[in-house]
């Protein structure tokens, strides 16, 4: 038997084919375009997202037996606004995670509302990536296109409407809207009616692994499958991402590199962070978890080597980075502004502490420092609620440089474990498709059975402890810095 992970990313779709053993038979990556029409702004047509799923299909399913193909399931880019009208068109582009223009909404949210009042309602407080400021920003400054809105959909959510006809959500996406009332797993009509939204025009709520419906016959035509095929709800990339790494069940962690990083740390009940610098989720595997996200994190080496050095050849430039612990540059990583645990869309990169004889090398160096440091924020808002993970895992594209494994392993004092396969959202969706087809009892029986991990990086007390000192320094520079860059 078979089955597919399609994972919804920023930059390009990326298609999981799995076996009932959890072996990947085949992967494939399409790619679309990701539009900046104004500084700070981010959009994508979720037409592009359909069409190239479509055509992964194909490619991913070409010489396979489709019959043996019984479910599918989700991971996706979070946040994303898709808005459609009464006859379940698209709008107008999808405002993305890392959007923010709807900081003004944002600030309305967090400051007349009030964060109190937000984590009682919700769990969480405002953040602009979130969808409800976007809602927020739509009716004031496209009232002609609000007026028009007649559902409110995430992002991978469309890929699953595309293939059903039905209006679905996972509790883990869901959480990140500022609509959903966490601890009860239910919308929340105060939020609705905050963001003057209709409770019709959101969709039906459903855990991860959970059946949403089949594919109708003009789908299972179009995608050359058959129309018993199961399609399984999905969850946002990053609990895909846990999944996928076998994070689940109580007290576990996982660290993401991919464009953005997050801290993810799973927990049996729900909690709010007193200082709201984490986020407070449901889990993908029907529990909850903590998450501080931060919005560029390989993004910022991708940044460095190619727009900035020119260069492809990744590996050769690591080459030169020896010293570690020792460099004197700082890399503050805020490219798209930041979210945990600064809360600030404003918030812009920066070297800090060049001399004449800094190098290249020292410039990349501070650039995967700065990410790690950027993850020990988030790890630190986790230990002040006595959250202490002593081991980690890790996946993303950033995850398959080992000095960057190292430096991460270093800076959070964690022992950094990789798994065998390192396809995050798109093997973790695999993984929920199975569940949703009856392959496993539950995700965590999937995840025992099937994720393996690979590899260790411990942590050296020495290296560990040249971080600290430095992290001391790295905390003080944002503070500083505010309100000028």
């Amino acid at each position: 038997m078979y089955y597919v992970g399609i994972d919804l990313g920023t930059s390009a779709v990326k298609l999981v084919l799995m076996d009932e053993k959890g072996s990947v038979q085949h992967i494939v990556s399409k790619e679309y375009e990701l539009r900046f029409p104004q500084a700070g702004w981010a959009e994508q047509d979720p037409e592009d997202w359909w069409a190239q799923t479509v055509a992964g299909l194909e490619d991913l399913l070409a010489g396979v037996d489709k019959s043996l193909v019984r479910a599918i399931s989700f991971g996706g880019q979070m946040h994303g606004l898709v808005a459609l009208d009464e006859n379940d068109r698209v709008i107008r582009p999808a405002i993305l995670w890392n959007d923010g223009r709807s900081q003004e909404e944002t600030d309305y949210l967090n400051q007349v509302i009030g964060k109190k009042r937000l984590t009682e309602l919700t769990g969480n407080i405002a953040f602009a990536g979130f969808t409800a400021p976007k809602i927020l920003w739509m009716k004031k400054h496209e009232p002609e296109n609000f007026a028009r809105i007649r559902r409110i959909m995430l992002p991978k959510d469309y890929l699953a409407y595309r293939m059903t006809g039905v209006h679905s959500c996972d509790y883990s996406d869901a959480s990140g809207m500022l609509l959903l009332d966490v601890r009860n797993k239910c919308w929340s009509r105060e939020m609705m009616e905050i963001c003057s939204v209709q409770e019709s025009w959101m969709p039906a709520l459903f855990e991860s692994y959970e059946m949403t419906g089949t594919l109708p016959p003009e789908a299972a035509k179009l995608l050359g499958l058959s129309s018993s095929v199961k399609i399984a709800a999905g969850a946002g990339d990053n609990a895909a991402a846990a999944v996928g790494t076998g994070t689940v069940g109580p007290d576990r962690c996982n660290l993401s590199l991919g464009t953005s990083g997050t801290l993810f740390i799973t927990t049996s009940t729900f909690g709010v962070d007193p200082a709201n610098a984490l986020h407070s989720f449901a889990h993908a595997d029907g529990s909850f978890h903590y998450m501080g996200c931060m919005l560029s994190a390989a993004s910022c080496n991708n940044w460095w080597m190619t727009d900035i050095l020119r260069t492809s050849d990744f590996a050769a430039e690591q080459e030169e980075i020896t010293a570690l612990g020792e460099n004197s540059v700082y890399f503050l990583p805020y490219l798209m502004g930041e979210r945990s645990p600064h809360n600030d869309p404003s918030a812009r990169a920066a070297f800090i502490g060049m001399s004449m004889d800094t190098s290249r090398a020292d410039l990349l160096q501070a650039v995967f420092e700065g990410v790690a440091f950027g993850l020990r924020d988030s790890l630190e808002a986790a230990r002040s609620m006595g959250v202490a993970p002593e081991t980690a895992t890790i996946c993303g594209g950033g995850a398959k440089s080992p000095l960057w494994k190292t430096i991460i392993a270093n800076i959070l004092n964690l022992s950094v474990q990789t798994v065998e396969v390192e396809e995050g959202p798109g093997y973790g969706a695999a993984i929920l498709a199975a569940v949703s087809d009856g392959a496993f009892a539950n995700v965590e029986e999937a995840c025992r059975k099937i994720v393996r991990v690979s590899g260790t990086t411990e942590p050296d007390p020495v290296l560990a402890e040249k971080y600290q000192n430095r992290y001391e320094t790295f905390r003080k520079l944002y503070p500083a810095l505010k309100g000028i860059l």
